[in-house]
């Protein structure tokens, strides 16, 4: 079973599970960070502004080849399936050699600023790709139905 391609299955529920992660992310996110001011004998303080900005940008970024990679198509069952994108799994490992070799690269920082950095910047990639999809499926939801709106109103 390839895990990766799930151009058969159509997308449901109007796109809403595509941002599930968004929903269960931020709360595993506040949970990691409880655990880490919790945490005996080690003092816990939040990485600097500018590191966190960093860690946005980085992100961001990632978020955005994620997202340019990331299609949708309606068929002519009339619903709305992934297009399959053979570069997709290149980006993503891509992605991921980046990630461990900026976690090489920092490791000299404090484990809890780096691990609050490392889930800033997987929180941010993770928004702006499934937000992202998320639109991108509304928009093919959308074109259908504005001609329907227009030859009632005619």
């Amino acid at each position: 079973m390839n895990w990766f391609n799930r151009t058969n299955k159509p997308v449901t529920r109007g796109g809403l599970w595509i941002l599930l992660p968004v929903a269960i992310v931020p709360v595993l996110f506040a949970f990691t960070l409880y655990q880490l001011r919790h945490i005996p004998e080690r003092p816990f303080h939040l990485p600097a502004y500018w590191e966190l900005a960093i860690a946005m940008a980085l992100g961001l970024a990632f978020g955005v080849v994620m997202l340019i990679q990331t299609a949708y198509e309606k068929r002519d069952d009339g619903l709305i399936y992934p297009i399959s994108n053979k570069n997709f799994k290149y980006v993503l490992l891509g992605i991921i050699v980046i990630r461990f070799a900026l976690s090489e690269y920092f490791r000299t920082l404090d484990q809890t600023v780096f691990t609050v950095l490392a889930m800033v910047l997987a929180l941010t990639y993770l928004f702006v790709w499934r937000i992202g999809s998320f639109m991108k499926v509304r928009r093919l939801l959308r074109q259908d139905e504005v001609p329907a709106a227009s030859e009632g109103a005619a």
